[in-house]
């Protein structure tokens, strides 16, 4: 099947791309020049008049995408694994929630409401869109992340000009390209390149909503970038989720579910468990437990059949792993399975369990975003929420035990967005999505995601026409 690619750029530089199972460039994409915005916003904004104009066209172009994008699977999810290193299951996963997503938000509208009082004129509140948004993702989910941020923003009636990582542009310009055969030409963009393009589109004066997943002094700056054109900012930043699990906790029943929950995408999920509290008397059943799944599953290539665990996503995500877990162990830790790289091409790093580890060190208090995992025993619960609660980050929580009820109640007492009870880091296309903290400003997902991208328009007029 061919596409046309919109967004393509001018200009003649190239920005490789590497296989991170291999390490070794198998594409490339347009390295785009900053002055290439300007023409590219200027088209969003142009396209957004007739955009906004019609909601039951937005539905049905909406609708038509996310049949093209199910369509296209068979060609997006084999490159979005030869780019990112997830298994290819996985990437037809994420393919499959973008078309639901997009399918979801087709169906939503903003709903018209009307102010009670006593006053004798009849005000309703309606919505507008707001124009251009920049949609600016990170390289762990491409085209999932993209599609939380553009499916709700187009429901909206806005248009979208979406910058990838430029470790994984190739699958979201390929979404692209199968986009521009459903929706109007410059309703959706892709650019792509290095830095400071993402900056460059952030401060752009022609952008009304800048919507950005990443770490958080990347965060930081695209709010600095946006502020001087009081763009609306909506930022999903790093987690650093504890799981607490309680005395009644039956271990072997819910290690498969901890295990992935930490370690699905090699660990490379902002809201994946990345320190896990045990009771004393558990800590070493825990860690066994964990670390025999760490040292069986099947780690390789994420186009070879078997593989249940790919690389690292790049070479500098890799360093800073094996920085992290190379400081826990001088500072005392003990790896009960992993704790190295493997000795292989590519960004491979064993599956890491890590026990008797400090608890302030780094990949503790810090995201260490890859397969390593720290283990930390309690002697008393109020000790173990205090711990969870005691980083900068506030993304989500989970608890593990059997008495739901006071698992329920110590999930109450976690400071983060989201709490789990007994699973972790699953989502429904209709709740809200938010951090805390350092973890993030602004809501995505379900009907909160949609009035993100819309600002109220309040119409005021007498309830009798006077004469």
């Amino acid at each position: 099947m061919r596409h046309r690619e919109p967004g393509a750029g001018a200009g003649g530089e190239r920005l490789a791309v590497l296989d991170p199972a291999t390490g070794e460039a198998f594409g490339e994409a347009p390295d785009q020049r900053p002055d290439e915005l300007n023409d590219v916003v200027a088209r969003a904004h142009e396209a957004w008049r007739g955009w906004r104009s019609d909601p039951a066209a937005r539905a049905a172009a909406l609708l038509a995408s996310a049949d093209a994008v199910e369509a296209a699977g068979a060609e997006l999810a084999p490159l979005l694994t030869r780019e990112q290193g997830k298994p290819l299951a996985e990437s037809y996963a994420e393919v499959a929630r973008t078309a639901a997503r997009l399918r979801h938000f087709a169906g939503m509208a903003p709903e018209l409401r009307t102010i009670a009082d006593d006053r004798p004129v009849h005000s309703e509140i309606r919505w507008r869109s707001l124009g251009p948004v920049a949609a600016i993702v990170p390289w762990n989910f491409p085209l999932q992340l993209a599609s939380a941020k553009f499916a709700p923003a187009l429901a909206a009636g806005n248009t979208v000009v979406l910058k990838p990582s430029p470790f994984t542009p190739l699958a979201t310009r390929l979404l692209g390209s199968v986009l521009s055969a459903t929706l109007p030409e410059g309703v959706l963009t892709v650019v792509t390149g290095r830095e400071p393009l993402g900056a460059l589109l952030a401060s752009h004066p022609g952008i009304r909503h800048v919507t950005f997943t990443g770490s958080v002094p990347t965060g930081r700056a695209v709010a600095e970038a946006a502020a001087p054109g009081l763009a609306r900012v909506t930022l999903e930043l790093g987690g650093n989720d504890a799981a607490v699990l309680l005395d009644d906790v039956d271990v072997e029943r819910i290690a498969d579910r901890l295990f992935w929950a930490a370690f699905r995408n090699c660990g490379q999920v902002c809201m994946a468990v990345k320190r896990v509290y045990a009771p004393v008397r558990l800590h070493s059943q825990v860690v066994e437990a964990l670390a025999e799944r760490a040292e069986t599953v099947v780690v390789g290539a994420g186009l070879d059949p078997g593989t249940e665990l790919g690389p690292l996503n790049n070479a500098a995500q890799l360093a800073r792993v094996e920085r992290c877990t190379e400081r826990a162990m001088t500072d005392g830790a003990r790896a009960v399975a992993g704790g190295h790289r493997l000795d292989r091409p590519g960004y491979f790093y064993a599956p890491t369990v890590l026990a008797d580890v400090p608890p302030d060190s780094p990949v503790v208090t810090e995201e260490q975003f890859g397969p390593v995992l720290p283990v930390l025993p309690y002697r008393s619960l109020d000790a173990a929420v205090e711990a969870a609660n005691a980083t900068r980050f506030g993304l989500g929580g989970s608890v593990w035990g059997t008495d739901l009820d006071r698992a329920g109640a110590v999930a109450d007492r976690l400071e983060c967005g989201t709490a789990w009870i007994n699973h972790h880091a699953e989502l429904s296309l209709a709740q809200p999505f938010a951090g805390i903290k350092d973890s993030g400003v602004g809501v995505a997902g379900g009907a909160w995601g949609l009035y993100g991208n819309l600002r109220p328009f309040v119409v005021h007029r007498p309830r009798e026409v006077r004469r």
